[in-house]
């Protein structure tokens, strides 16, 4: 019985140290405050919204006209015997994996 009233008392030194680091961090957390919204909710008034939203349009206009001005990279396109080497290089591959898959079977 001695052996079990050791482990009570190392248990209950356990449980105090336990309360005293989640006491530290209670702390911590109280003097940092809530970092998401301290306390007060900031609004944007109509006219700042209004602002914004006509930057953005001007900016979406000036990219808009620059874009048109400038000439597009021509779509560059694979030539047939480019197309035909690939295709055969594939097919080379399914063979080879297609015999390793017989083997192993």
């Amino acid at each position: 019985m001695g052996n079990l009233s050791v482990v009570v008392r190392q248990l209950k030194k356990e449980r105090e140290r336990t309360q005293k680091a989640i006491a530290r961090i209670d702390a911590a957390i109280a003097a940092l405050g809530s970092s998401a919204s301290n306390g007060r909710q900031r609004t944007l008034s109509k006219a700042g919204r209004r602002a914004i939203s006509l930057a953005q349009k001007a900016r979406w206009a000036k990219r808009k006209s620059n874009g048109a001005a400038r000439a597009m990279k021509p779509k560059r396109k694979m030539s047939a015997a480019a197309r035909r080497k690939i295709a055969a290089a594939q097919r080379a591959r399914w063979a080879q994996w297609k015999a390793k898959q017989l083997k192993a079977a």
